[in-house]
């Protein structure tokens, strides 16, 4: 784990005393999820953008009905769920058409993952795992942001070996998204996930620590 240079050691506190806000993101295969898992692991209260995603476009949901109405019957499986494969074929090789879903999706998302955090303890550590923080100007929304980080050339060979994308599929999903550059730019603390699972587990405890001292922090000032 490392702060940014332009931050190390910068604790900022919001005026909304209380829960601690993380944003954790990171580009597609930077293993966001790895660090999320671990996070949850060791206590903190984990709220998945994309969990929620799927959850708001479950068959019957008003989110599903609106995604059919613009992209027509053929992104609907049989059984009237959502087919993903297909709605991403199409949404990624058209800008407007990503732009219009997220339209749909994201509201409905932000209201989802609002219910949930007013539901929790006031003492607790909200870890909000959003993968696109950087491009849709998020990061002042949380006390800080973590960025899960990762070459590019790494991200494209998880991609096409562990969820069996093709190299071309790969780059078309990279490309929709922040650069890395980007995502850097609006980090507080990054986690290099470019080396060993062991590794990512030492950098998840400090992360750990950290959170816990900051949160620490807020409570005492409260």
């Amino acid at each position: 784990m490392r702060f940014p240079a332009s931050r190390e050691g910068e604790l900022t506190v919001s005026s909304a005393l209380g829960r601690l806000r993380v944003g954790l993101t990171g580009g597609i295969g930077a293993g966001k999820s790895e660090v999320s898992r671990r996070l949850a692991a060791r206590g903190a209260v984990l709220i998945d953008a994309d969990a929620i995603a799927r959850e708001v476009v479950a068959p019957g949901t008003p989110g599903l009905s609106r995604v059919a109405e613009t992209f027509g019957p053929a992104v609907l499986r049989p059984d009237g769920s959502l087919d993903r494969e297909k709605l991403g074929e199409i949404v990624f090789a058209d800008p407007g058409k990503l732009t219009a879903l997220n339209a749909i999706i994201h509201p409905l998302v932000g209201e989802r993952m609002a219910e949930i955090e007013n539901a929790v303890a006031p003492e607790a550590i909200v870890v909000h795992d959003v993968p696109l923080i950087a491009e849709n100007n998020l990061a002042g929304g949380f006390d800080l942001v973590v960025v899960v980080d990762a070459p590019p050339e790494l991200q494209l060979d998880r991609l096409v070996s562990q969820r069996q994308m093709s190299a071309d599929q790969a780059r078309a999903r990279m490309a929709a998204q922040a650069s890395r550059e980007q995502r850097l730019a609006i980090a507080d603390l990054v986690i290099d996930n470019s080396a060993s699972l062991a590794d990512l587990d030492r950098q998840v405890g400090d992360l750990w620590a950290e959170l816990r001292r900051r949160a620490g922090l807020r409570l005492r000032m409260s």
